[in-house]
């Protein structure tokens, strides 16, 4: 470890006129692994300090607190500051001084806090400002200037402090066009509804989308007319007007232009999938599809081993990591849950079918998967045998147990539990929707059927009886065994209502039970049916 300690002294501006702007000028510009400080340089008028990491993981201390840095991480100080680095940090030292204005002056962070996140491009500009700095004889003048300044505007606008009224009338026109996509719409109408000049938006919309106005509303024509097609789309003709054009011959030409083959062609295609969920990846697997990639839980990977390369991480994973797979694999659909952020950043990749959480069961998306695939006289005769299955448990259900009585499914976190409906399944969509059990009244009266899922306090457990109880998992809850023992023991909890005769059920196969989808509902079906008549 070493410490660093910048020289923050701010130069006079020679100006005996007020100075209405703030100008920025680079000082020392240094490896972070060789960032040290020297008499000679302390006597450098500096008054702000930013540091770029580039990779390595370490804690630093700034002013005697530790903060952990990472690659994708910048540090500002505006201050004199003593700053302990560790050398396995790589990135770039910049000291830099500022001769203020009465204008508003800017930090990189600019919201009190030392650190923050920026996007991979800001430490590409650091590493090329860097190198600069070390070959002065092969840059022409100004160039340093320039790329200082550069790094800076980048820095500013990606900083959401400053940025937050530009995104809120981008989002605005983004939602419109979503909206609109299959009207007219020009550019100057999108310029108006933004309250901006038609020049400034044509910049901020292709820098954020990449795309200029037009070409971003022909891939939204398009990638709408290719979900179409995928679920049952009319003629070339009717198509063309749902989408925003006059004739089928103009659609198809454009369509060619976006996809590379014809509407038709692309409708007779053997789809390339890719499954952004590991739902939707067990029913592409019901089918016999195997997606291009795909996310799996662990449950399916034990069935079923999964070379990596086919493998995703699940929705929460980086979007600029997910971007970069999903467009090297070059699929032909995607299929994920609704999640507009996220699906409005793949739409240059391919058209995304977006199945909406919990209004859908998992046998209508598990259909609607099979049409999207070209799959469905596979998926019915599936959910066929799937239903004999079931109409052989309940036969054997009626010779057990009688009538069925109530159910409810708990699901024990570390720190709460959940139990759930039909909705969310967890195996309640077999309980309540396949083998005839209902939820408690409590429940239904508490808004569990709205909300799919209810979380308790341990100590709640109790107040919820049924005549079957099943724990999908206990793992890390042994805080919650307590309250059970209330259902465990009911000759010492006479005073509960309707203890005499509850059973529960201890399954404790959470991977398994946290799916969806057929795969999952037909072992669900086989470990409760077991259980209910063990």
């Amino acid at each position: 470890m070493k410490r660093v300690t910048p020289n923050m002294h701010t130069p006079h501006s020679g100006s005996t006129l007020p100075n209405p702007h703030s100008f920025y000028i680079p000082v020392r510009v240094t490896a972070l692994d060789k960032a040290t400080s020297s008499r000679e340089e302390a006597s450098r008028p500096c008054s702000s300090l930013l540091v770029v990491v580039t990779g390595g993981s370490g804690m630093i201390e700034l002013d005697g607190e530790r903060i952990r840095l990472s690659g994708g991480h910048i540090l500002c100080s505006d201050r004199s500051a003593q700053i302990t680095l560790p050398h396995k940090l790589q990135g770039v030292w910049i000291e830099y001084a500022v001769i203020p204005g009465s204008s508003h002056r800017f930090s990189p962070l600019n919201s009190g806090e030392p650190l923050r996140s920026c996007p991979p491009h800001i430490g590409a500009l650091a590493a090329r400002l860097l190198s600069g700095w070390n070959q002065p004889e092969q840059k022409p003048p100004f160039a340093l200037q320039l790329l200082f300044t550069q790094l800076l505007s980048e820095l500013y606008d990606s900083n959401p402090e400053y940025t937050e009224q530009a995104v809120h009338w981008l989002d605005l026109v983004l939602q419109y066009i979503e909206s609109h996509y299959n009207e007219d719409l020009t550019r100057g109408q999108a310029a108006e509804l933004a309250g901006v000049s038609a020049e400034h938006f044509s910049r901020a919309f292709r820098k954020s989308t990449g795309q200029t106005f037009n070409e971003y509303v022909t891939l939204l024509r398009i990638r709408k007319a290719q979900q179409r097609i995928l679920t049952g789309a009319p003629n070339l003709s009717s198509l063309a007007l749902e989408v925003g054009y006059s004739e089928g011959t103009y659609l198809s030409r454009k369509f060619k232009q976006v996809v590379g083959i014809s509407p038709a062609a692309y409708h007779r295609k053997n789809k390339s999938v890719v499954s952004l969920n590991f739902n939707h990846t067990a029913s592409l697997q019901a089918l016999e599809v195997v997606p291009r990639l795909g996310v799996y839980s662990a449950w399916m990977e034990r069935r079923l081993p999964v070379p990596s390369g086919h493998k995703l991480q699940d929705e929460g994973s980086s979007s600029t990591g997910l971007y970069d797979r999903l467009s090297s694999a070059r699929p032909d659909v995607i299929i994920s849950y609704s999640l507009p952020d996220k699906n409005k950043q793949l739409l240059s990749v391919a058209p995304v079918i977006e199945i909406p959480f919990m209004q859908m069961n998992w046998r209508e998306q598990f259909r609607l998967i099979a049409e999207v695939t070209g799959r469905k006289p596979q998926a019915e005769a599936w959910l066929n045998l799937y239903d004999e299955q079931c109409h052989q448990a309940n036969q054997q259900l009626d010779r057990r147990i009688g009538g069925r009585g109530t159910a409810i499914v708990w699901e024990l976190g570390a720190e709460a539990a959940y139990c759930f409906s039909s909705s969310y399944g967890r195996g309640t969509q077999i309980l309540y929707d396949d083998l005839g059990f209902r939820p408690p009244l409590s429940l239904v009266a508490e808004g569990l059927m709205d909300k799919g899922y209810l979380e308790m306090a341990f100590t709640d457990i109790a107040r919820y009886p049924a005549d079957h109880i099943f724990i999908t998992s206990s793992a890390g809850a042994a805080e919650a065994l307590e309250p059970l023992r209330a259902f465990l023991h009911p000759a010492d909890h006479r005073h509960m209502e309707g203890t005499s005769g509850r059973k529960i059920y201890f399954l404790n196969q959470p991977a398994m039970f946290y799916g969806f989808d057929p795969l999952s509902s037909e072992a669900q079906l086989k470990v409760l049916l077991q259980a209910l008549t063990s």
